[in-house]
């Protein structure tokens, strides 16, 4: 017994925290499983207490129900109690010595029975117990075991905490002292004597809580608005309510009245006369009206015109909406020349401000964005005003702000001239005349280079006729009106915008000023200024560059490009171009200076590849892209013809500058690309009277046939396209089709400017149905599935970013994975597809391993 103790002694001093922390879980674990009913039924009995159900029945069923359920809670403590067993210190020991393997507490005690006095068997003994030892050393307190779902498989225990919760939240705890007021006598609890309950509730937009007056003292502090509701018990008569808070003059009842209910308007006191009645001092908490205040130091411009206005809106409850209001102020316009007569009358400009999506509308800031450019107000002064309101139905303004309304500027003089006219046309219709004779000074006899393309003062001379004939005939509405100044800003954006030689010039424009400006040590704004003005220009060089690479493809036949190029990611542009910005803002102006440099060269080099494989999609689009060239041919010299007639002593394709169109003697690209090599003789008269382009060439009614009966054969091969992008597509190029068929009939009854009208809307046919198959063509793309999207690494297939290994080290990609409004569910397909591989064991480890340094990088 001595060798048992001396073996146990020392563990069990060492495990004597963690034996009475199991000791004590056993503790808690018997009390829970035998005295659960008791708390159950006094949760159960509280909550009725406290939401005042003794007060609702008769004194007899009160009454019975609160004996029954004291004799219930007398019956669980007992039935607890009886199976309530204090656990011992051998209990606490065997349950922690059940945890440990091999169970070694039990071991250490145990006695060596047979071999005792045999050297080796003592030996083994004490090795065993010296094991034992060192696994008992180890033990830890054993986690009590206090579920219940066996013993109350219903979930009583939480359907009376449930109760307990909800009448702490909606009850009163006083009314469980109401109890001994319950007596006989009387038909309901609170009839036993003069009684009375109260409620005060906020209004709801407030998202306050309401107040239960019995658990207020003596003073009440509610917002404005709020009602106060009184209920009355007993004989009627020894209680009566007077308050002064809700300026009732009309409607009053008896002030001895069981229910009564009133609004808080202002300041005063509310008192209950009667046995228990009580007086409160209550004070009306004013709904102040919402504040918003134009923060003028984050306003900005965009280089397109877009408008950004900071705003601040404080309300003490939350704002729930705002406008923007833009007037035109009158007496600060210029009233010269298209602004001269008075303008017809039109309504403010009224914007939506935003609201923030989540959050709390008491005080935020955001930010007003539109573009407001194709208004007739564009850049005239105009007084700005913010408003905002709150659920109350309160406005709060913001102070007036004399500004010229946002717009985009145009730096091109003629597409300049054209917006003006534009106003002068929206400022009134009886402007319609002076903007005829401007127009038709501008495009009369235009100096070279002043139109950039024939197709642009073709669009021009369109507008220019329709309008005219609009404004002699007197139906000028405001229908047609608009539908004029629509065509006049896109021809503005046009001429503005230019194709991608226009791009890569403002591009360096903006270089050149960003470079004179770090020169002349600009202050921070103005460099700020030029340097977005030099992101925006690259945005669209980069844009047109890419459009025009899918265009025309400057690779080779094995997909390498020329030694002298360079090919540039956007994410490295865009990390030099912070660079730049980067030196310019630590006052480092000569290397920025140089880096600026180094963006240009490298610009000017760039080239944007193209993969080499074509679908029947994209042999289509060029199909049509082909067409539309050599419809816009077809048009230049319809239009040139029509020059002839009306100037006959200037030859075709000499007149305007003409370097380069088909159907003169320009030295140039032609536009139909098979009838016009740049060489073309001056146009003769066929025996019909219809144009023609030269000697032993067809008319342009027979090319205008020619060239509708290719666009058949294109409709014909179309590939498959479904939706409403599809539809779309095919209806536009059946207008194209219809308007090539009126311009041949045109130009075969000699009528040049029907001709002219017609090819424009073939043209512009032409445009919308390549458009719609675009998206049509894509989004089938994006339905084909994900598994098409990748193949085996090391076949000449796509990788898991859709890139297809070239001939050289580098890997080109057919899509543009940064395009598309789909390109954030694009980058969660690729994240899942290369997470799927990344497990898939079957895979080689190369494949694998590679896959896992793309998930580390993205």
């Amino acid at each position: 017994m001595a060798r048992q103790t001396s073996s146990l002694t020392p563990v069990l001093h060492r495990l004597r925290r963690p034996l009475t922390l199991t000791w004590a879980g056993l503790i808690a674990e018997r009390v829970v499983r035998a005295f659960w009913p008791l708390w159950t039924l006094l949760a159960t009995f509280a909550a009725a207490l406290m939401m005042g159900f003794h007060e609702v029945f008769s004194f007899e069923i009160a009454w019975s129900v609160i004996i029954l359920a004291a004799l219930a809670l007398m019956i669980a403590a007992i039935h607890g109690m009886r199976r309530f067993h204090w656990p011992r210190r051998a209990e606490a020991l065997a349950r922690m010595d059940a945890a440990l393997p091999g169970h070694p507490l039990a071991a250490l005690a145990d006695t060596q029975a047979i071999g005792d006095g045999d050297p080796a068997s003592e030996a083994l003994w004490q090795a065993h117990q010296r094991r034992m030892a060192d696994r008992a050393a180890q033990a830890k307190a054993v986690e009590p075991d206090l579920k219940l779902s066996r013993r109350d498989p219903f979930g009583l225990r939480y359907v009376a905490l449930l109760g307990l919760v909800v009448a702490l939240l909606f009850g009163s705890i006083w009314r469980v002292g109401s109890v001994g007021q319950t007596g006989p006598g009387t038909g309901a609890a609170l009839a036993s004597g003069p009684a009375w309950e109260g409620w005060v509730e906020p209004p709801t937009y407030t998202g306050l809580p309401s107040l239960y007056l019995n658990d207020i003292d003596s003073r009440i502090t509610a917002p404005e608005g709020s009602r106060i509701t009184i209920r009355l018990y007993g004989e009627v008569g020894a209680l009566s309510v007077s308050e002064t808070v809700s300026q009732r003059t009309e409607g009053l009842g008896a002030a001895t009245d069981p229910s009564q209910s009133f609004e808080v308007l202002k300041n005063g006191e509310l008192t209950i006369d009667g046995p228990g009645g009580r007086s409160w001092k209550v004070s009306a908490v004013k709904d102040v009206a919402p504040r918003v205040e134009v923060m003028p130091e984050g306003a900005r411009i965009n280089f397109d015109g877009q408008m950004n206005h900071p705003f601040r809106a404080i309300d003490d409850y939350g704002v729930v909406s705002g406008t923007a209001t833009f007037t035109l102020d009158l007496t600060r316009v210029g009233r010269d020349y298209g602004l001269r007569i008075d303008p017809e009358p039109r309504d403010p400009i009224v914007l939506d401000l935003p609201m923030p999506i989540a959050g709390d509308r008491a005080i935020f800031s955001e930010t007003l964005i539109e573009n407001l450019s194709d208004h007739p107000w564009a850049h005239l002064p105009v007084k700005m005003q913010m408003q905002v309101v709150d659920a109350k139905g309160q406005t709060g303004q913001s102070d007036v702000i004399d500004i010229d309304l946002p717009a985009r500027r145009f730096f091109d003089p003629l597409a300049a001239a054209i917006i003006e006219q534009r106003r002068d046309l929206l400022w009134s219709k009886g402007n319609g005349r002076q903007v005829v004779q401007i127009l038709k000074a501008i495009s009369y006899n235009p100096e070279p280079g002043l139109f950039r393309k024939d197709s642009s003062y073709l669009k021009m001379r369109v507008i220019l006729r329709d309008l005219d004939k609009m404004v002699q005939e007197a139906r000028l509405t405001d229908e047609s009106r608009n539908e004029i100044s629509e065509a006049l800003w896109d021809l503005a954006v046009l001429l503005e915008d230019g194709d991608i030689d226009d791009a890569l010039e403002r591009m360096r424009a903006a270089q050149e000023r960003l470079n004179e400006a770090m020169k002349n040590s600009a202050s921070e704004e103005e460099i700020a200024r030029l340097m977005q003005e030099l992101r925006d220009a690259t945005q669209d060089y980069l844009r047109q560059k890419s459009q025009q690479a899918q265009r025309e493809n400057d690779t080779d036949q094995r997909g390498q490009t020329p030694q002298d190029m360079m090919e540039l990611s956007q994410q490295d542009l865009q990390d030099m171009m912070d660079r730049i910005q980067e030196l310019m803002e630590q006052g480092r102006f000569a290397e920025a200076q140089q880096a600026l440099e180094e963006f240009q060269e490298m610009m000017e080099n760039m080239q944007v590849t193209q993969g080499n494989g074509s679908s029947p999609g994209q042999e289509a689009m060029e199909g049509l892209s082909d067409t539309l060239r050599q419809q816009q041919g077809l048009s230049d010299q319809a239009f040139r013809d029509l020059q002839e007639q009306f100037n006959p002593g200037a030859q075709a394709g000499e007149s305007q500058g003409n370097e380069g169109r088909s159907g003169g003697q320009g030295r140039g690209q032609s536009h139909e690309g098979q009838n016009g090599e740049g060489e073309g003789m001056g146009t003769q008269q066929g025996q019909s009277g219809a144009p023609q382009s030269g000697p032993g060439q067809q008319s342009l009614a027979d090319r205008q046939e020619a060239l509708r009966r290719e666009l058949e054969r294109q409709r014909g091969n179309l590939p498959g396209m479904s939706g409403e992008a599809g539809d779309t597509a095919r209806e536009s190029l059946e207008r194209a089709d219809d308007a090539m068929r009126g311009a041949e009939d045109a130009l075969r009854q000699d009528d040049l400017a029907e001709a002219i009208d017609r090819q424009s809307e073939a043209m512009e046919a032409l445009r919308d149905g390549m458009r719609n198959m675009g998206e049509a063509l894509a989004e089938q793309q994006r339905q084909a599935g994900q598994g098409e999207a990748f193949s085996q690494l090391g076949q000449q297939g796509s990788d898991p970013l859709g890139r297809t290994p070239g001939q050289s080290s580098r890997g080109d990609s057919s899509d543009n994975l940064l395009q598309g409004e789909d390109v954030y569910r694009r980058a969660r397909e690729l994240l899942d597809e290369i997470r799927r591989r990344t497990g898939d064991s079957d895979r080689p480890d190369v494949e694998r391993d590679y896959l896992q340094r793309l998930l580390d990088r993205f």
